[in-house]
């Protein structure tokens, strides 16, 4: 059994993930479809003062409160933001990381500086409050406007990676046009640290190749590392 925490990307709300969880719960895994602050069935917490910090602090909150370790963390789009500050602030409690079609920062990135000018057009277009950015019109009837503060706030990392076990990065090889995320993809996947993959299905994975993703994920889960994590005053064997 594995613990996954998926986060979706802008706009966008745990039901993204709603088939791919059902399908990991059926292999018997337990499965964590979060909806981050500000979006979704919580846009109602909405407030200029929504960043990335306040992102991943949904994610290790949820770690925290349901005492999650060895943790597979599922970040799409944006939600590879998120997933990387998490591993660097709860690094006891998370063993792998798979991003889909998703961003991969380093310490000081941004999604602003991370991102074409295109999307940076999208970045502008913002609700009357100034506080989010609106969905695009042919994203999901249920997408909410996404706080801007979280697309502009640099993330501050401040360990290394070396405790996760295994980097996945999947990509999307049938992008309607030039893919954003095509100049990740052929990084990582020439580097020994990283397993990479190329699905046939646009950015929205989960939702066109959604057996494919599963297959990756439940091999993850496979290799997941389930010793016992012991406190700082417990002995080991």
């Amino acid at each position: 059994m594995t613990n996954f925490v998926l986060i979706p990307g802008m706009c966008h709300g745990g039901w993204c993930f709603e088939e791919l969880t059902g399908e990991l719960r059926t292999h018997g895994h337990v499965v964590h479809p979060l909806t981050l602050t500000g979006l979704s069935e919580r846009s109602h917490l909405l407030h200029g003062g929504v960043n990335l910090d306040t992102h991943i602090q949904d994610v290790t909150g949820v770690l925290e409160a349901e005492n999650i370790h060895h943790a597979v963390l599922v970040g799409h789009s944006y939600g590879g933001m998120v997933i990387t500050g998490a591993a660097d602030r709860a690094p006891e409690r998370v063993d792998s990381l798979v991003y889909v079609d998703a961003m991969v920062p380093s310490h000081g990135d941004s999604c602003w500086t991370l991102v074409t000018d295109q999307e940076r057009r999208w970045y502008a277009d913002v609700v009357d409050s100034g506080y989010a950015v609106r969905p695009l019109p042919f994203f999901d009837p249920r997408a909410t406007p996404h706080p801007l503060a979280s697309l502009f706030q640099p993330i501050r990392l401040t360990g290394s990676p070396a405790h996760i076990r295994r980097r996945d990065y999947v990509y999307a090889a049938q992008w309607d046009g030039p893919s954003p995320f095509a100049p990740v993809y052929q990084r990582l996947r020439d580097d020994p640290a990283w397993t990479a993959h190329a699905l046939a299905g646009g950015h929205n994975l989960m939702r066109d190749a959604p057996q494919d993703l599963l297959k990756i994920l439940l091999d993850v889960a496979a290799a997941v590392d389930h010793r016992p994590v012991f406190g700082p005053h417990e002995r080991r064997p």
